[in-house]
């Protein structure tokens, strides 16, 4: 919607021969960020589909890395009798992989065409040759990771407080089988193949340990979070994420996006929501009441209280007739950090559309992902939302949290905190 709606010196367990040396001259080349920078650094210019961000920093990649063109969402879910040491060699082997994902490298030992013939691949292959067409790999962990019965994998005393399920807020039309998830892999990038590419293939690697639940393809970004990057558009035409938390706003990053609580100190919470538009209906609405509806213009993308779409709504300011030239029921009005104690959320949303129904609707949407130090910033502002008029045009059918651990030291591994004492 239109406003609020990531052991030094040596090389990582597991990557060959091969890979460690690839790495190596991609940092001695320049390409590789190192820890203290703190977020994804392209190695190319935004127009070099080459560039790589460093799967290692301060925090995860693909929070405040500049929004990539597309999107590959996974939730997992551990597999019946996995145990602790399950889920830590998972994680283990998933931040082997996406250190070599990132880095344009195929997976694995031998790759895809280096292994024997009489044995499956390390690497399915399909990116062979693609490079790393700037992919970010971002892992986050589930409540219901925490909550097991029996508490398997020895982490239920450790849950931080900020992870517990959403609640059900007005209009949910939730769907089990696409919400929840005890695991989840965010892989953004400028192709759409290397995305498919870093999911498939490390879901194959969870294979025994963790399953998928649900997954989201998406497409044409609508959030920014740079200040080169223009403001995209939702499948509703107007412009997405004018007012979104930028990756050089230190200080909006540091109140309103980093955890600062124990093993997630340097992480975030991601919630992700499946928002389904019903296009058919907002297809046939009058311009004028479009506009009204969301408080911003289609074209300019600005307030209906005047200026340019950068310009700062005036929500006191009244109209003609008498009410507010940026409507109460109006959604940039009821999401304003104005109407919710000044709440900000770094919004990384995608379109999606998964084909149609069997009336020949369209099923189309928007794929919302927030970043927040704490979910409570969320829950504000989507209560803030019930009198939205937008909601005649929407449908929560997915939901999901989950936290997501700060970034990795070159030699260690993501969420290596939550099982260290």
């Amino acid at each position: 919607m239109s406003d609020p709606t990531g052991p030094e010196g040596s090389p990582a367990r597991g990557v060959s021969r091969r890979g460690a040396l690839g790495m190596a001259a991609l940092a001695a080349a320049g390409t590789a960020v190192g820890f203290g920078v703190g977020r994804g650094t392209a190695s190319g210019s935004a127009s070099d589909d080459d560039g790589a961000y460093d799967f290692d920093g301060e925090h995860q990649a693909g929070i405040t890395t500049p929004v990539q063109r597309h999107l590959y969402f996974a939730s997992l879910d551990m597999t019946a009798g996995a145990t602790r040491e399950d889920l830590i060699s998972l994680l283990q082997e998933w931040t082997d992989a996406a250190r070599q994902l990132t880095a344009g490298q195929e997976v694995g030992d031998t790759g895809a065409v280096d292994g024997s013939p009489l044995a499956p691949p390390d690497d399915t292959g399909e990116a062979l040759g693609l490079g790393p067409h700037h992919l970010t790999v971002t892992f986050g962990l589930g409540p219901s990771l925490f909550t097991r019965d029996g508490d398997p994998f020895g982490i239920a005393a450790r849950r931080p407080e900020a992870l517990a399920p959403l609640p059900l807020f007005a209009f949910d039309l939730l769907e089990e089988p696409i919400s929840g998830g005890d695991l989840c892999i965010q892989a953004c990038a400028d192709d759409p193949q290397v995305v498919v590419h870093a999911i498939r293939n490390l879901s194959r690697i969870a294979f025994g340990r963790a399953q998928v639940r649900w997954t989201r393809l998406g497409y044409g970004r609508t959030s920014r979070t740079s200040a080169e990057q223009q403001t995209p558009r939702n499948l509703f035409g107007f412009k997405d994420g004018t007012a979104n938390i930028l990756s050089d706003d230190a200080k909006a990053l540091d109140r309103w996006v980093w955890a600062d609580d124990g093993w997630m100190a340097g992480g975030s919470y991601l919630v992700a929501r499946t928002i389904q538009m019903t296009i058919e209906s907002w297809d046939r609405t009058r311009l004028e009441e479009q506009e009204l509806v969301i408080g911003r213009s289609k074209g300019e993308g600005a307030p209906l209280s005047g200026g340019t779409e950068m310009t700062e709504p005036d929500l006191e300011m009244t109209s003609s007739t008498g009410g507010f030239a940026v409507p109460e029921t109006s959604h940039v009005r009821l999401a304003h950090p104005d109407r919710n104690d000044g709440v900000q959320l770094l919004r990384r949303g995608y379109n999606y559309v998964d084909g149609n129904n069997d009336l020949g609707q369209i099923t189309a949407g928007l794929f919302f992902l927030s970043f927040q130090r704490d979910p409570a910033q969320f829950v504000q502002v989507q209560n803030s939302l019930k009198t939205d008029a937008l909601n005649e045009y929407i449908r929560h059918v997915g939901s999901a949290l989950f936290a997501v651990p700060p970034g990795v030291r070159r030699g260690g591994y993501v969420g290596q905190g939550l099982f260290e004492s």
